[in-house]
Order: C-alpha cells, then sequence, then structure tokens
C-alpha cells in the first residue's frame, strides 16, 4: 500500500511551491527551508544572477555537501573498521570467537 500524498506549499528564491510527497510535510518544509538559506546565500554572493542560475548553484552546493557527508561517512566506516581488526589482534588468540578474528568480515 502506497502512503498518502500530501501537498506542502513551500517558498525558495520569494516563490511558492507546492510539492506533493509521501514523506510528512514538516520535513518537506525542513528541506525547503534549508534548500532556500543556501539559495539565499548564493542570491546574496551574486545579487546580478540570474534566478534558474542561482537555483544550478545552489543545486550544487546541497550536493557538494551530500557528498561531502558520504565521503566522511565511507572514511569513518573505514577507520572503525581498522581499529577493530586492530583490536581483535590485542585479543589473545584462544579468546576469540571465530566471528572476531582479524579476517573475518563484520
Amino acid at each position: 500500500m502506497t502512503a498518502e500524498r500530501v501537498a506542502v506549499t513551500v517558498t525558495i528564491g520569494g516563490e511558492d511551491f507546492t510539492v506533493r510527497s509521501e514523506v510528512p510535510p514538516e520535513y518537506t518544509r525542513e528541506i525547503a527551508e534549508y534548500f532556500d538559506a543556501i539559495f539565499r546565500g548564493v542570491k546574496a554572493a551574486a545579487p546580478r544572477a540570474e534566478v534558474h542560475k542561482v537555483a544550478i548553484l545552489a543545486g550544487l552546493a546541497v550536493t557538494d555537501e551530500l557528498f561531502q557527508g558520504r565521503r566522511g561517512d565511507t572514511e569513518s566506516a573505514e577507520k572503525i573498521k581498522s581499529l577493530a581488526q586492530e583490536l581483535t589482534r590485542l585479543i589473545p588468540s584462544g579468546k576469540r570467537s571465530p566471528t572476531n578474528g582479524p579476517n573475518s568480515e563484520g
């Protein structure tokens, strides 16, 4: 069963948009407000830029944040995996379970 789509009006760059979505209206408003803040920041930095170019630059800024966050998640996961392997080496071999050995996946 599909969740009910709810219409929410949001304002971005001084223009109102109606967004239909299955997510809670509060979430839609939150992401629209976040994007609007980025949009306004880009507009303030380039006041003569055309609106569609400001929107593209704001979209690129948000996409950059997404990619940086993903990289951070990947780097953190690798550090945790490395640390777990180091800690496993400190456990005497007779006390290791088959699932926490240095070559186990997990």
